[in-house]
């Protein structure tokens, strides 16, 4: 969808996910499908999850998206997904992507000026 989309926010649950992303527009259908199919394919590629424990600054220089930055301490834990994700995170993570099912989005609405949000499931 473009350098532009940044996480805004998520709510993770072991019934369903929420993601708010910035972006201007509603994603059209073949946005959703295309995510959708982004997403499975990462699944299917059975991609190791790294738990990597670094200062602060060192992630930052390393690229990792970082929602919220100033409630992180000087010691951040960022989790690498080989070369599909770099961020900080505090939560639970799975040890491989195949650990997660099929990622189904359900809906799709606007969070805030600018910001979109889906509503996913993994079946």
């Amino acid at each position: 969808m473009g350098p532009h989309v940044h996480q805004k926010g998520s709510n993770i649950t072991a019934e369903r996910m929420r993601f708010d992303f910035s972006h201007p527009t509603k994603m059209t259908d073949e946005e959703k499908q295309k995510t959708e199919e982004l997403v499975n394919e990462y699944i299917k590629q059975a991609i190791p999850v790294e738990r990597l424990e670094m200062k602060k600054e060192d992630a930052l220089k390393m690229g990792a998206e970082a929602m919220f930055i100033d409630k992180y301490g000087e010691e951040v834990t960022v989790y690498k997904i080989g070369d599909v994700s770099l961020e900080l995170c505090g939560g639970p993570h799975v040890k491989n992507t195949s650990e997660l099912g099929h990622f189904k989005i359900k809906k799709e609405e606007s969070s805030s000026a600018g910001v979109r949000r889906i509503k996913a499931i993994l079946e």
